[in-house]
């Protein structure tokens, strides 16, 4: 999978809305390249200092576009994906959800024929540490984020922050942050996220944050077993009834497959280090990097 670097042009679809405008900025004051922004209507005109474009394809006409970040309701997706990966974008970050299932599955699938990461939907965002962030993760936020050589995974955003505020506050820091999004189906897995990690330069541990429900953190722990990196890893919805669907739509236990137990033992027969409340995650991997 690919992973937004310093250097990468950004596309902001749906740039002059509310969110799109305020979170444009955040990021250009990051550092992220944002080189363009997508508005059918208002294409030929100016937002946030850089030109708007009537599609990402239109864009990539004049420049290159390596990254795009979606500001776009559940009906558009569909349409602004196809454009992104029809433009040559290889990383799509799709902050969205309620996108109708039979839109997801299809852009899924021309994206994986491209070549093209999708990084949600549904989720936070991902940040490359003192280089760039895409989404809505609190990058510039210095109690949040300082850089270190942890590489953290999420399905959750708000709990992603909190791992994140701990790992600074322990002096340790992150490396680049990875949030794959809480719904049922999405573009990259905890296995993809823990590859990426896993051969990305700078990083020499991960924080997992994961959820009941599905088997990614199952599958995910299949790959853990060949790592010399040390992994720590929290589950939330260990005290949830059995059956119970948790905030996420894509945190649903049928029988014991993904149910708390079925994913801790699994990580642990890998050698990850299972805390029972994040607070330890700055222990644990300071303990696994001794």
């Amino acid at each position: 999978m690919h992973i937004c670097r310093k250097n990468h042009s950004v596309i902001i679809q749906g740039i002059t809305g509310k969110q799109g405008t305020f979170w444009t900025e955040q990021m250009q004051e990051y550092g992220t390249r944002v080189i363009g922004g997508v508005n059918p209507k208002k294409a030929g005109a100016k937002h946030c200092g850089v030109p708007v474009y009537g599609s990402v394809v239109d864009a990539a006409r004049e420049v290159k576009v390596d990254a795009t970040v979606m500001f776009i309701p559940p009906l558009g997706v569909k349409f602004a994906a196809l454009d992104a990966i029809e433009a040559g974008a290889k990383l799509i970050v799709c902050l969205t959800e309620h996108i109708p299932i039979q839109d997801l599955m299809y852009f899924m699938a021309a994206a994986d024929e491209a070549g093209a990461t999708i990084i949600g939907p549904n989720t936070a965002g991902t940040v490359t540490v003192g280089e760039c962030f895409l989404g809505f993760m609190p990058a510039f936020n210095t109690r949040i984020f300082q850089p270190g050589n942890i590489g953290v995974i999420s399905r959750s955003g708000s709990l992603a922050t909190l791992i994140c505020q701990i790992l600074t506050g322990s002096g340790l820091g992150v490396r680049a942050f990875l949030g794959i999004g809480g719904d049922p189906i999405i573009g990259t897995t905890t296995l993809d996220a823990l590859k990426a990690l896993d051969n990305f330069e700078g990083v020499e541990a991960i924080a997992m944050v994961g959820e009941i429900g599905g088997v990614m953190e199952e599958e995910a722990a299949e790959y853990a077993k060949t790592m010399s990196k040390p992994i720590a890893a929290f589950i939330a919805g260990g005290a949830a009834p059995i059956g119970k669907k948790m905030g996420h739509a894509g945190a649903i236990v049928i029988g014991d497959k993904g149910s708390y137990s079925s994913k801790k033992n699994a990580l642990e027969k890998a050698g990850v280090n299972v805390i029972d409340t994040p607070m330890k995650m700055g222990e644990a991997l300071r303990t696994g990097l001794a």
